[in-house]
């Protein structure tokens, strides 16, 4: 079976979770949890945003929502907290041999740059978290 972690990154205390749960829960041949948080609005060493990618005899014959709640279950209690977006691709073991390529997570679009707090949160200058000048309507 194979692992990975982001190149190059430990992995952390939730991650290293959603990773336990699901192996033991699905005996993955192939299993990948990534921690996107970094492209988004976070605070530096954030885990709220993943990207699962998970091959698993257990998906044989399910269609793609159920495998999609599959996981969402096994998840329920990190998704009811601390993660604010977990992406799934779910795939048989037959169809991970076909394409093994793992699709990346879409850009982030931003929507909490347009909240008043997320530069405290950040600790950033307003301007640093529009990516514009002050008092100019960011996108």
């Amino acid at each position: 079976m194979h692992q990975s972690a982001k190149k190059g990154a430990a992995p952390r205390g939730l991650e290293s979770g959603i990773r336990a749960k699901l192996q033991a829960a699905l005996e993955p041949l192939h299993l990948e949890v990534i921690n996107d948080s970094h492209l988004h609005a976070v605070p530096r060493g954030s885990e709220t945003h993943f990207r699962v990618v998970v091959a698993s005899q257990r998906f044989e014959g399910l269609s793609l929502i159920h495998r999609h709640r599959l996981v969402n279950d096994l998840l329920q209690e990190e998704l009811a907290g601390p993660v604010h977006s977990l992406s799934i691709q779910a795939k048989t073991p037959q169809q991970w041999e076909k394409s093994s390529k793992a699709s990346q997570s879409p850009q982030c679009l931003g929507g909490a740059k347009h909240d008043p707090l997320v530069a405290d949160k950040l600790g950033k200058t307003r301007r640093q978290v529009h990516g514009g000048l002050e008092g100019q309507a960011g996108p």
